[in-house]
């Protein structure tokens, strides 16, 4: 592992001029860690005040506006209120089970968010196989789902969490396969070296319709790996109150709230990294002014966010059966095809030169 980028350093180099190598270097994880749990808090709590406002337009009403001006503090009250209510439970759940599932959901939320290039000197690890420590962690993150369902001794939340268990093996093929394509035209698993190859142009761009169509299904298959509607059959409250978490309250509940938004962010931001460029601007704006890169990162993730919730307030819920013929039947063959295509576009040397 090759920790990156300055940030990471230049906190280490500076702490080096006041406190021994080793002290140094756990400090600095510890304050890099501090960082990211405000920013995973933080972005929660504005996402989900998105979220709010948002549904409100596509609804023609006004949202939350109270609390703050224009409702700005209303995601902020609503955790104050998480964070003092009782926490309860059932009788018959097994307590370590149940206990230990919020932890899952939210720790490989957190670990997804530390390989995000944000700028080029912001972020906290730079792996070399970094959309395949993605994939992996995605996959993880279904464990917590399966263990609150099972631990909770209830049969909503049992039906919620095996729902979520076929759903995420089933979509996750086509996340994994929509990312491939894509690492076949840029040769590399690393995330800062394929945002370094888009210096001459996006890669939806570099890689012609196959990649268009990686990311079309990426989105796809992205929103059902983060059980957002239409595809929320884990949740479904209609048919199952509210799924694998009914048994939370307090924070163990705000916590399986909040990371399905972090994970959220992290597939938009997966996608403009991949994508789009990730920090880079056109003629070379961040290169000259590099905190620009944070600013314009954060932009064009939202664009995804916002087009991931513009999914959930225009199409109703699938049904089950809909939702894995959608995947077997449709999404993977055509992966598969389209991975075809982009290697025959990568042997014969097509892609476009800037």
């Amino acid at each position: 592992m090759n920790t990156s980028l300055s940030i990471t350093e230049n906190i280490q180099d500076w702490l080096l001029t006041i406190m021994p190598a080793s002290a140094a270097s756990i400090t600095a994880m510890a304050l890099i860690a501090v960082a990211y749990l405000t920013f995973f808090a933080l972005a929660g709590l504005f996402l989900v005040l998105m979220e709010r406002k948002v549904a409100a337009r596509f609804q023609l009403r006004l949202g939350p506006n109270r609390v703050g001006y224009y409702g700005l503090l209303q995601t902020l009250a609503d955790a104050l209120k998480l964070v003092s209510k009782e926490l309860t439970g059932t009788v018959k759940a097994d307590k370590f089970l149940y206990n230990l599932a919020p932890y899952f959901v939210i720790i490989t939320a957190l670990m997804g968010l530390a390989v995000i290039p944000f700028s080029g000197s912001i972020q906290a690890f730079d792996i070399n196989i970094g959309i395949f420590f993605l994939i992996a962690i995605s996959s993880v993150g279904v464990i917590g789902i399966l263990l609150a369902g099972w631990g909770s001794n209830n049969k909503f939340a049992m039906i919620g969490a095996m729902r979520s268990g076929v759903q995420t093996i089933s979509y996750e093929l086509s996340v994994g396969l929509s990312l491939l394509t894509m690492i076949l035209l840029t040769g590399s698993l690393q995330l800062s070296e394929i945002v370094a190859i888009q210096k001459d142009g996006w890669l939806i761009v570099q890689g012609h319709i196959p990649a268009l169509i990686a990311f079309m299904i990426y989105m796809i298959a992205g929103t059902a790996e983060t059980n957002r509607a239409p595809f929320d059959l884990v949740e479904a409250e209609s048919e199952l109150g509210a799924g694998f978490h009914t048994e939370y309250s307090g924070m163990k509940f705000a916590y399986f709230f909040l990371a399905e938004f972090i994970n959220m962010f992290i597939i938009a931001a997966i996608a403009v990294t991949i994508f789009f460029g990730a920090w880079l601007s056109p003629f070379g704006i961040t290169d000259s002014l590099p905190w620009l890169g944070v600013f314009w990162f954060l932009g064009k993730t939202l664009v995804i966010v916002f087009l991931m919730m513009w999914f959930r307030w225009t199409f109703p819920r699938l049904r089950i059966d809909q939702l894995l013929t959608l995947e077997w039947k449709y999404l993977l063959p055509l992966n598969l095809m389209n991975i075809v295509l982009m290697a025959l576009i990568v042997w014969l040397n097509l892609t476009i030169q800037f």
